[in-house]
């Protein structure tokens, strides 16, 4: 059974907005993990047909899907599959959101904190380097 939810990737964050629109990446830094997003498939952009935007909650665009996974969400979204899509985090590269498939709703996946430090000796002890004369 294909998976019902998915984290994708938004890049495109470093490009301006149309019309001197707000800055991408300020708005990736006003979305709130959870927030409804929009997937707006472009296929009149004349650098990739299968473009699909991502919109905030906003309404301000803040990159694309991945050109990896933008014809396959977009040929869902044509299909009459329902997507709905969240924000999910801020990434180096732009954003990333959660979708769920066939209208299902997304839920963000669980973070979880990195093992504590560990007290056991193992053992390890590295070699003496001698000082420069």
């Amino acid at each position: 059974m294909p998976a019902r939810q998915l984290s994708l990737h938004v890049v495109g964050a470093s490009h301006p907005n149309r019309k001197g629109g707000v800055d991408r990446r300020f708005e990736i830094l006003l979305c709130v993990p959870g927030e409804p997003v929009e997937l707006v498939p472009e296929p009149h952009n004349p650098v990739d047909p299968n473009a699909v935007a991502v919109l905030s909650a906003r309404g301000v665009q803040i990159g694309y899907l991945t050109a990896e996974r933008a014809p396959w969400i977009g040929a869902m979204m044509r299909n009459g599959t329902e997507v709905v899509a969240i924000f999910q985090s801020a990434t180096p590269g732009g954003a990333a959101i959660r979708v769920g498939l066939d209208g299902e709703q997304p839920v963000l996946p669980e973070i979880k904190p990195p093992p504590p430090p560990s007290d056991d000796d193992d053992g390890f002890w590295p070699d003496d380097i001698p000082l420069d004369d």
